[in-house]
């Protein structure tokens, strides 16, 4: 058995979520997870809502309400989402907690004690309208290295190098389009040329990372410089420095506090679970194996920042160092990043209006739909553009058609004719064929999801459904029925087809695990088979000591995540089909959707002329 750490990243309490983002790090790093438990390996799912930096304070002004009311209310909407999406976590909860703040900044206290966190005055960019300071992410331009447009203030997604906002060429803010001003102010950079040379050694060892997140963390190596850890803002975590934690107007930079929340939340999880030193046994045993699930544009923060944040809390950086009382913290095993998923062409945006959100879509279609089309034609290795033509499709020829119907029409047959299911007689060829095609491809698909290549692993399951409909087809089992002379034979094409669909009912549990549990039944068997996450109320009640100051106050509800995934029957293994067990007359899978709605999309997200 092994410890799997399943670390997704922190989506924005500052609206909805739209389908672009799960298909980042929602439905991948559960497709992960789920797999990981049924081959028996102990993993921790852990995430939360992202509640400090500007996005907020923008988004906060824009409704006229305190940001801490808009992140609570935002932080409830996104719970319910990614609960209703049947996303596993065993805790999913919010930076803006008593534990949050205390972890990141004995963090920063680490760093900064073994010299990796170095005070410079720095040109920040500040808004001329209204006084605010303006974050890297707020403010585009051109490129002064490569020329393309669009390059933000922190990095160039085109050539991949670092950036200074003052860097940019024609620079603007983003929120109001503005060109900022640039002034004098005094921070805390994290040192990272001082990390890079361990940084660089940790980096050539991940041979077997995505192509594209290896190569651009390679690639921002090349031009590593000190980058700033704290910002000229009122909303966040202080910095736990005399002369700076009261400060009202400086805080830790929302990526320095949002990434730690991998470590803050595994901490809380324990303590949830009354036995506080557990995360221990992901977070300080070398053998212990971390995934970081991701959007693109992440992907420095999570193979560079992250990374030399923990080198230098080790002390393994080139100015030495102690390690701090969390103990040496486990580096990433492999940043799973996915390109993003567009629609007409366009990166999904609340803001633009180019946006499906996940509850309107759970709503009409439910999250198996929304699941299956994420991971057969979601943006693993390249942007893909949602069409709702191809989604129709695919729910209609691949779902309903495909795996529905195989389910319905095998246990619709062996129900009728058996009432449960049949002994079998010897096999044919064909029959051996099919079986042993499904066996095979427990190795594949499996294979596949271990290497986060989710889109190979359910395209080898599909084909394994196509093939079962392919053998019906050819075996014409309800010409059989009409025979008294081929009972048998009768009962063993479909005693092979009930064995062939819980296979891939098995194989299929990750991806679509609500109709899993579906299916589980009709076959006959009780029981829970794939759980589900819930939704539970929780008070901010850990005794932390905290290492600075402003911590927030003892004992606000808030809602978490959280599940029990150990009693669940799922198992990544062939179940036999026992001859004699009482089989349930199968109601549709899945519903087949109007061809039009592929023209015309729903209401709420209609396709534009």
């Amino acid at each position: 058995m092994s410890r799997i750490l399943t670390a997704v990243a922190w989506p924005y309490a500052n609206g909805p979520r739209h389908i672009g983002h799960v298909a980042g790090f929602g439905v991948p790093s559960d497709v992960f997870a789920r797999y990981q438990r049924m081959i028996g390996n102990d993993v921790l799912m852990i995430s939360g809502t992202d509640e400090h930096g500007t996005p907020l304070l923008v988004q906060a002004e824009k409704e006229g309400v305190a940001v801490q009311e808009l992140a609570d209310r935002y932080n409830r909407q996104i719970v319910n989402d990614l609960a209703g999406l049947g996303l596993s976590y065993d805790l999913f909860t919010r930076t803006t907690t008593r534990n949050h703040y205390a972890t990141v900044q004995e963090l920063f206290r680490g760093l900064y004690d073994n010299g990796y966190m170095v005070k410079q005055t720095t040109m920040g960019a500040i808004s001329p309208s209204t006084g605010r300071t303006l974050p890297d992410r707020y403010i585009e331009g051109t490129c002064p290295i490569c020329n393309a447009p669009g390059a933000r203030g922190d990095q160039c997604d085109n050539c991949g190098n670092q950036l200074d906002p003052a860097d940019l060429i024609d620079p603007v803010s983003k929120i109001n389009g503005e060109t900022p001003k640039f002034v004098e102010t005094e921070h805390f950079l994290l040192d990272l040329p001082a990390l890079a040379e361990e940084l660089t050694r940790w980096l050539k060892t991940r041979d077997d990372w995505r192509p594209n997140v290896l190569k651009f963390s390679l690639n921002i190596l090349d031009d590593i410089r000190p980058r700033a850890m704290t910002r000229d803002i009122d909303w966040g975590v202080p910095i736990p420095l005399e002369g700076w934690q009261d400060d009202p107007a400086k805080k830790l930079y929302v990526w320095f506090d949002a990434v730690v929340g991998y470590l803050s939340s595994s901490i809380e999880w324990a303590y949830r679970i009354g036995d506080p030193d557990a995360w221990r046994k992901w977070w300080n045993d070398p053998e212990a194996l971390s995934y970081y699930f991701m959007g693109k544009d992440n992907i420095t923060f999570h193979s560079q920042i992250w990374p030399a944040e923990l080198l230098g809390y080790r002390g393994q950086g080139s100015r030495g160092g102690e390690t701090g009382e969390f103990g040496e913290l486990t580096m990433p095993t492999e940043v799973v990043s996915s390109e993003y998923l567009t629609m007409s062409g366009s990166k999904f945006s609340s803001s633009k209006g180019v946006v499906i959100y996940v509850r309107d879509f759970l709503a009409d279609f439910g999250p198996d739909a929304l699941r299956y089309f994420i991971a057969m034609a979601g943006p693993e290795n390249q942007d893909t553009d949602f069409t709702w033509d191809e989604f129709v499709r695919r729910v209609n020829n691949e779902l309903a058609n495909g795996w529905g119907n195989l389910v319905n029409r095998t246990v619709s047959m062996a129900y009728k004719n058996f009432g449960e299911v049949p002994q079998p007689g010897e096999l044919a060829d064909a029959d051996s064929a099919l079986l042993e095609l499904a066996k095979n491809t427990f190795d594949e698909a499996g294979a596949a999801i271990k290497a986060s290549k989710f889109r190979n692993g359910i395209t080898a399951i599909m084909h394994v459904v196509g093939e079962a409909n392919a053998y019906i087809a050819a075996q014409e089992p309800w010409k059989l029925a009409k025979d008294p002379e081929q009972r048998e034979r009768l009962a063993t094409v479909l005693w092979t087809a009930l064995q062939v669909v819980s296979d891939c009912n098995v194989m299929l549990t990750p991806y679509l695990p609500f109709s899993a549990q579906k299916v589980h039944e009709t076959l006959g068997r009780e029981g829970e088979w794939a759980a589900q996450p819930r939704v539970e109320e929780v008070r901010d009640d850990m005794p932390v000591n905290p290492v600075g100051a402003g911590v927030p106050a003892k004992d606000r509800e808030y809602p978490v995540i959280i599940g029990e995934y150990s009693n669940q029957q799922a198992r990544w293994e062939r179940i036999d089909m026992t001859p004699g067990t009482a089989l349930s007359k199968p109601k549709p899978l899945f519903a087949k959707l109007d061809p039009e709605l592929g023209e015309t999309g729903p209401e709420w997200a209609p396709v534009q002329g």
